[in-house]
């Protein structure tokens, strides 16, 4: 498994999120909730990086994960009903891009706290 120990601590992080501020709320709420738990954590965050996306030597896109964790995992949160085939195939994208290995879907939009590992 890549990353146990931090996958465990975003779990823990994003359910004590979801614990204090119930479900319900838009996902930017949580992204900024999650932030202050992790850096609370002493984990480095970074929200809204962005990185180009590149073709034949050009700028073709820019990619913006909403959080990159201690420059080693992406972290995304939604409110969904459930993962998507599209959120997968985004997260594939990203970890292309930005050359990790590992993404984690945290979904909010349900009393128990619902997540995803994507590894490249």
């Amino acid at each position: 498994m890549i990353h146990p120990e931090l996958s465990e601590a975003f779990i823990g992080a994003a359910m004590k999120v979801l614990n204090t501020l119930k479900p319900g709320l838009d996902e930017k709420a949580y992204e900024n909730a999650l932030v202050i738990e992790l850096r609370k954590m002493g984990r480095e965050v970074n929200q809204q990086k962005r990185f180009d996306v590149l073709y034949d030597g050009c700028v073709v896109d820019t990619l913006v994960p909403d959080l990159i964790v201690d420059e080693q995992v992406i972290v995304d949160p939604k409110v969904a009903e459930d993962f998507t085939p599209t959120h997968i195939a985004q997260m594939i994208g990203y970890l292309a891009i930005t050359n990790l290995r590992l993404a984690i879907l945290l979904n909010f939009k349900h009393a128990d706290l619902r997540w995803k590992r994507i590894v490249r």
